[in-house]
């Protein structure tokens, strides 16, 4: 399977880029999935609805399904997070995913940089960043892509993918 990262820090763009870059790449006939990482308690079921009453009342997993999409929870009841290869082995084929946060992993990414965020670059000196995309012009060893240039970003990552 295919993958590549968008990796920044916290109000760096990510999750901005994502969305354009699924828009784009899709928008040119491939299937992309997408794996986001939380690093806080998230919670896509709400109190109240049905599913949330299978799960507190103590089901390990609760599949909800319907004629448009498919959710699965699983509560983790204290095992370890499952790693990000664990993650992806969980996603049907797909010629491309493209994968939000995990910035530790060893995967391809690129980096999403906000001069305002006022936060250091991860680039240098991290040969998981191939290309950063940023607000800012930006002397690196990396390729710098304008950070709302999507079509550019797009065209660089299918090519590191070979797509």
């Amino acid at each position: 399977m295919r993958v590549y990262g968008v990796t920044g820090w916290k109000n760096a763009g990510k999750t901005g880029l994502m969305e354009r870059l699924v828009a784009e790449i899709t928008g040119r006939g491939f299937s992309v999935s997408t794996l986001k990482h939380a690093h806080h308690s998230v919670d896509v079921d709400q109190p109240g609805t049905d599913s949330y009453r299978h799960r507190t009342a103590g089901a390990s997993e609760v599949l909800l399904a319907s004629g448009q999409r498919l959710a699965i929870m699983q509560e983790l009841r204290g095992a370890p997070e499952p790693s990000m290869a664990d993650l992806l082995a969980r996603l049907s084929p797909i010629d491309l995913v493209l994968i939000e946060g995990f910035k530790r992993e060893d995967h391809p990414k690129i980096e999403a940089f906000r001069a305002e965020a006022g936060n250091a670059l991860m680039a240098p000196g991290n040969p998981t960043i191939r290309a950063v995309a940023s607000d800012t012009p930006l002397k690196v060893d990396q390729p710098v892509f304008d950070l709302n240039d999507t079509a550019a970003i797009a065209d660089f990552i299918l090519q590191e993918v070979g797509l």
